[in-house]
């Protein structure tokens, strides 16, 4: 399966159509106080230019859950990322009445071990200060929840994604600043860079699978012993 792909803190229609045009599953518009924060006119300006397929992720931080509920029925996006200290009962209000949730947090937070109980579809994993861009040891993230259900972000660009799935197998990666010229102004060529990257992986990783034997032993495993 290839791997779901979200670019994050999409600002304006242009990037958002090149998003889409290259392929990527899902774009974000943020609405928490950020360098990329953009205003509900401006994401619903995005949302109506898009195919009806696309899917537009509103993020969000530590806004009232029925609030957060509001924006996303009233712009028609497709899901929501909740980025802050939202409670487990604040996480499942929304994950009842948006499609796709998606609970943001810390590699280290101890409420990982709780993402189960939050209802929402999906974790994603950012570093220390979520949305700075950092990279975080990803083999925090090898012991966690179900690989079907994981995201990760922080620091990932066109030169370290692929390691990042390859160690991890995640259902998806997001990524805003290693797609960026400027907080907010998205570079074309690096998110094409940052997409051909992940497919390479995507392939190498079906071309491994598929050379696994029946049981389970790889090629050439006997020049191991």
């Amino acid at each position: 399966m290839s791997t779901f792909i979200k670019f994050c803190g999409i600002t304006n229609e242009a990037d958002a159509l090149t998003a889409i045009g290259l392929g990527v599953d899902a774009v974000g518009v943020i609405f928490a106080p950020s360098a990329r924060q953009v205003s509900l006119a401006t994401a619903g300006d995005i949302v109506r230019r898009l195919p009806p397929e696309a899917v537009v992720v509103g993020v969000f931080r530590d806004e009232s859950p029925v609030r957060v509920v509001e924006v996303a029925t009233s712009l028609g996006l497709r899901g929501v990322q909740l980025h802050g200290h939202e409670s487990i009962d604040d996480i499942r209000y929304v994950s009842e009445r948006v499609p796709l949730v998606i609970n943001a947090l810390p590699a280290q937070s101890p409420q990982v071990a709780r993402f189960e109980e939050s209802g929402a579809d999906l974790l994603l994993l950012d570093g220390p200060v979520p949305g700075s861009g950092e990279v975080f040891d990803w083999n925090l993230a090898t012991t966690g929840p179900d690989p079907d259900r994981l995201m990760v972000s922080g620091g990932l660009d066109d030169r370290n994604v692929a390691a990042a799935i390859e160690i991890l197998r995640p259902f998806g990666v997001d990524v805003a600043s290693g797609i960026e010229m400027a907080p907010g102004v998205k570079n074309p060529l690096a998110m094409k860079a940052f997409v051909d990257a992940v497919r390479e992986a995507d392939a190498l990783i079906a071309q491994i699978d598929g050379e696994i034997d029946d049981d389970g032993e790889e090629p050439f495993d006997w020049m191991r012993d």
